[in-house]
């Protein structure tokens, strides 16, 4: 067999290598740029899980009074991933958020609140939740749910006896045509 015939595969299957390389260098640049990307969320699924949670909390604590006005599920930017996130790390992405509820009641007396807290801590705790932090406020905790990886403040703050419950999700990209300020969805008060 002769040079020429030998070197004929090489010379074509060479080019085939050449772009299979040149693809993944480019596939590993874009996901070290970009990050892993956010999985997406539905914003009704996760008002509802998020205005369960606070209902139960709500339920759990008995406090004399009703929530604040902050009863609304609310949503905040979250950042960019990969090295992206340092080209922007003074703002976050439009199309991708957490969403949150807060409610609290005021003047609560410090044992009651301790009494709601301890029995808030001991059924997330059986539900399988994680400690996350304690002593999030003057007396507070933090747990995050192991499989939706949403989280819930129990906080009491001692100035103001002021007993507030935030409960959050993780990050999620919204649906294209999302719209928070006319959203059915986001309105909650405690039954």
């Amino acid at each position: 067999m002769s040079a020429v015939a030998r070197s004929r595969p090489g010379r074509v299957a060479r080019p085939f290598l050449y772009a299979l390389i040149a693809v993944g260098l480019i596939a590993a640049g874009h996901h070290l740029w970009n990050g892993a990307p956010y999985p997406e969320a539905d914003p009704d699924a996760v008002a509802a899980r998020l205005k369960a949670r606070a209902q139960r909390v709500y339920d759990e604590a008995a406090l004399a009074g009703t929530p604040g006005v902050e009863s609304r599920v609310e949503t905040r930017p979250c950042s960019y991933r990969g090295l992206r996130g340092f080209a922007h790390i003074d703002g976050g992405r439009l199309d991708v958020r957490t969403f949150e509820l807060m409610w609290q009641v005021t003047d609560v007396p410090r044992a009651t609140a301790r009494s709601a807290q301890a029995r808030t801590r001991l059924r997330l705790e059986r539900d399988g939740w994680k400690l996350l932090s304690e002593n999030v406020s003057d007396l507070g905790f933090r747990f995050e749910h192991p499989g939706t990886g949403d989280t819930v403040d129990v906080d009491w703050y001692e100035p103001t006896g002021t007993f507030a419950l935030r409960t959050f999700s993780s990050c999620g990209e919204l649906p294209d045509g999302f719209s928070e300020y006319d959203w059915p969805a986001a309105a909650w008060t405690p039954r």
